[in-house]
């Protein structure tokens, strides 16, 4: 993987959170991905068990909001950083998440495994 590569999944990320379209959500993982919300979690294990745990807690359409950016890159394993912001109805800021992204992607360019640290802004 290069920082191309990982920007464009990451933008692909973004997308396909705001969208909650399957085919989206799913394209962007191997068949056999293990996922992590947080690292002392279990792994959701498999494509369809991420997709369908994005579904389980939706989020409102059009009050999220994603900016991340890869900081290492060592072969096909990925650290990105980044925040995961959500608005209120007014489109003001109303949580603000602070983001790591630990990730390692199969030849196809899909994640085949993802753990994310995630930290929550004070007074946002």
């Amino acid at each position: 993987m290069n920082e191309e590569q990982v920007g464009a999944w990451l933008g692909r990320y973004v997308a396909a959170w705001k969208a909650y379209d399957r085919d989206l959500i799913g394209d962007l993982f191997s068949t056999d991905v293990r996922y992590r919300y947080q690292p002392y979690d279990d792994a959701l294990e498999g494509r369809a068990a991420v997709v369908d745990s994005w579904f389980e807690d939706r989020d409102e359409q059009g009050r999220y909001d994603g900016n991340y950016r890869p900081v290492a890159i060592d072969g096909q394993t990925v650290v990105a950083t980044g925040t995961s912001t959500y608005y209120d109805a007014n489109g003001e800021v109303a949580e603000l998440y602070h983001n790591i992204f630990l990730m390692r992607f199969d030849g196809d360019g899909r994640c085949e495994e993802f753990t994310e640290w995630w930290v929550k802004k004070p007074g946002a």
